[in-house]
Order: structure tokens, then sequence, then C-alpha cells
């Protein structure tokens, strides 16, 4: 009986051809496309030494586990690979070796290609910065008492009103209840009577309210934001007690003031808590009494003629 020829299976070139790894598959599919590493790096914005480093599927030598994966998916978009068995290759490949096993890390960072550059990060950190730190200071001097030198240069400002001749103080309407200060914003104040007993010393937060004492003789305010304060006497609103952001000291509170304030006529000094004295100047004068005009000389008398 001839022989019948032995035959011995031979391995498939083309299946042991076929890369394994991850790295493998990546540097294989470049070379195929006639693409280098700088290429790939212009491409996805990673380094060329940790391309490099992917495709020798050394992934020690890359910042962590979620830079390699990230870096592989990456890679694997640039050259139309299939970026989700690309990643868990990666991740399969890194747990399985010593560096999975000492480090882990739960998350995955970005494509690099998406990532903010550097300088602009540092610039929108910079920016953030000086945002917080003008509203601090901002606050920081909203929330402060005004000093003595501040209220002393607002008082030189505001040159006292004399009164004009032959025009009477206007008449304090009859007081009808109780004097209530509420803080449209956050704002400091100080209230004190006559006998520098402070009344109300701090900061009136938005919304909140004080009501003066219904004893409280002779009493003045000092602000420094005098429009956060809506004031009313039995629930009649009172003009504001000051310009917008100036400070104000010793203004008279009483509710016969603040009355006399609300009743004065438009563009007419505001009045002070005392009321005011009749003018003792006379129309026609400046500041002094005229003195009387001496009175004429005596005549001489006729005298007689000689003939009679």
């Amino acid at each position: 009986m001839a022989d019948e020829p032995e035959f011995e299976p031979v391995a498939d070139d083309a299946t042991a051809a076929q890369p394994s790894t991850p790295g493998a598959k990546l540097r294989a599919a470049r070379e195929a496309q006639g693409l280098s590493v700088q290429d790939i790096a212009t491409r996805t914005r990673i380094a060329q030494r940790q391309l490099e480093a992917i495709e020798r599927d050394d992934y020690g030598a890359l910042p962590g586990i979620p830079y390699a994966v990230g870096f592989a998916r990456a890679y694997a978009r640039a050259i139309d690979l299939d970026e989700v068995a690309i990643a868990a290759d990666v991740r399969n490949a890194v747990h399985n070796s010593d560096m999975g096993a000492t480090r882990y890390e739960a998350f995955e960072p970005a494509d690099p290609a998406r990532v903010p550059s550097r300088t602009l990060a540092w610039t929108a950190a910079v920016i953030g910065i000086i945002v917080i730190a003008g509203f601090t200071i901002w606050r920081t001097q909203l929330l402060t008492p005004p000093t003595g030198e501040e209220i002393a240069e607002q008082q030189a400002e505001m040159p006292a009103a004399a009164p004009k001749a032959g025009v009477q103080a206007p008449i304090a309407a009859p007081v009808t209840g109780p004097v209530v200060f509420t803080a449209n914003d956050d704002v400091w104040m100080r209230i004190v009577d006559e006998a520098g007993e402070r009344l109300k010393d701090g900061l009136l937060k938005k919304g909140e309210s004080f009501t003066l004492p219904a004893g409280a003789r002779n009493p003045t305010i000092l602000t420094g934001r005098p429009q956060a304060l809506d004031v009313t006497v039995g629930g009649k609103a009172i003009p504001p007690l000051g310009a917008a952001d100036r400070t104000i000291a010793d203004v008279p509170v009483s509710a016969e003031a603040l009355l006399a304030r609300a009743a004065a006529p438009a563009g007419a000094p505001a009045p002070a808590g005392q009321p005011a004295r009749a003018p003792t100047t006379p129309a026609g004068g400046q500041g002094s009494v005229p003195t009387p005009a001496s009175p004429p000389p005596p005549t001489a008398a006729p005298q007689p003629s000689a003939g009679n």
C-alpha cells in the first residue's frame, strides 16, 4: 500500500502577523496609512514621547492609568480605529500588569484636543481672583462705618443755610406716630440722643427695621448711605436724609424734625431739629441794626427889628 503523504498543520501567517496588543494595533494602523508619530501628535495634541510609549504598551511611562486610556482613545480616533475597543484593550492590559495593581484612579481625562490651553486657564483664574477681590473690597467699604475725617469733610461741604430775611421757618406738623427706619439695603447707622447715649449702633440688614424709642431726646443719625434707609413717622414717608453715598452726621431724626423736613417746600433747605428762630435783621438791613438819623439842628429864632 502506497504511503500516503503526511500533512503537517501550518500556522496561518496572516493570523500570526496580526498585532495582539493595543499599542501594536495602533502602530500598525498608523504605518498602514503612511503617517508618522509626529502626524498623530499634531492631530491629537499629545506629546510624541507619550504616543511612542502607547505604541510600546509602556503605560508606566504615562502620568497614570486614566491618561493611558484617554491618550489611546484619542490616538484611535485620529486614525479611524474603534476607540471603544482600543480603550477596553488598554484597560485590560493595564489592570493585568503591575501598574494596575499599584495605581488606581477613578477618573479619565477629557480628550486632550478639547482641553483649554494653559494660558486660557490661567487667564480665567486671574480674572476670577480680581472679581472676588473687588467684590470683597466693595463689600468691606459698604459695611464699614465712616471715619472721623470723612465726617468732617462731609460737614465742611455742607454749609449751614442762613434764614432769609422776612421768611418764617415752616411749622412742623403734629406728631402722629413712631419714627421707623427700614433698610432697603444693608446699611450701617448710628443714632444717639443729646446725652450721647447710643440708641442704635451697627448694621441694619436689608428688610430690617428699627423704631426710635418714644422718649429719645433730640436724637441724631450718622450713616454713610442715607439712600438705603426708608424713614417714616406714623406711616408717613419722609424724604431721604441726604444725598446717595454721602456721609451725613448729626442730622436730627426726632418726629418733629422729620415732619418739618417733610413739610419743607421743594428746593428749600431741610430744617434742623430745633425750630428756626425768627430773623432779627430788618428787611432792608445788611445784618446790623441801623442807627436812627440825628435830629436836625434847631433853627435860630428871628431877631426883632430895630424899628420895633
